[in-house]
């Protein structure tokens, strides 16, 4: 059998077990994100290296939520130094830089996303942002963070900073498909990420019709309306979200 379906076979069984094990902590999630709206409060999302990518994923996106903070600055990110943003997230000045531009404040939520949750910028970020009275969502690897020592001042990871954690469920180095010379290919954490925060999207939109509050979501802009739609939204939240314009 090919690897391309060695590798979607483990991929379609890790995301059918995420569904039944993280359905709780993603109806959490969703609930606490409407309350958050229901209220005036922004979701702030942030990761380092491949974890910017899923907090990229629900931002001005066709069908997602309009009040989502991405927390970003390009040395934590990938296209400017890979290597070096690996060795910038260990970097504890960061949390202090970070929330100079990002006001985090109670009433907001914060998802930090960090498969391995041991570096010092999302875990430290998490309990600041915690601090603060924001309610914090840990996206991480449980098998992967229980498997290694933190990296920071407080000696804690990700997990234990949180107010409630979602289990991507990846392995321990994230590789997923291993091969007769040893090495491990095949990464699961943003597929899988993905799919729990455009799930908990989606729950939202359904709570926020149930119960009646306003949320706004963007449209696509490539069908007919959706600039003028988006950009009503974009007027409305341009000075509070970094980046939308």
């Amino acid at each position: 059998m090919s690897t391309i379906n060695t590798y979607f076979d483990g991929l379609k069984a890790l995301m059918e077990e995420t569904q039944k094990t993280q359905a709780e902590a993603m109806e959490q999630a969703a609930r606490r994100i409407a309350d958050c709206f229901r209220n005036g409060g922004m979701l702030y999302t942030f990761g380092t290296g491949h974890g910017h990518l899923l907090a990229l994923e629900i931002f001005y996106r066709a069908g997602g939520m309009a009040r989502v903070c991405p927390i970003l600055d390009e040395k934590l990110m990938l296209h400017i130094s890979a290597a070096g943003s690996t060795l910038e997230e260990r970097r504890e000045e960061w949390v202090d830089i970070l929330l100079e531009r990002y006001p985090i404040k109670a009433g907001d939520v914060l998802i930090s996303i960090s498969n391995s949750g041991r570096n010092a910028v999302p875990v430290l970020l998490a309990k600041e942002a915690q601090k603060r009275g924001a309610f914090v969502i840990a996206l991480t690897s449980m098998k992967h963070t229980t498997a290694v020592t933190s990296r920071n001042s407080l000696n804690l990871r990700l997990f234990e900073t949180a107010d409630l954690v979602i289990d991507n469920g990846g392995i321990l180095g994230d590789a997923s498909v291993s091969f007769a010379d040893g090495s491990m290919v095949g990464a699961t954490s943003t597929a899988v990420g993905a799919a729990i925060l455009q799930a908990i999207v989606c729950r939202v939109k359904e709570l926020a019709l149930e119960e009646n509050f306003e949320a706004d979501f963007f449209k696509s802009s490539n069908v007919d309306g959706g600039d003028e739609w988006n950009n009503r939204l974009v007027e409305r939240y341009r000075e509070i979200i970094p980046g939308l314009l």
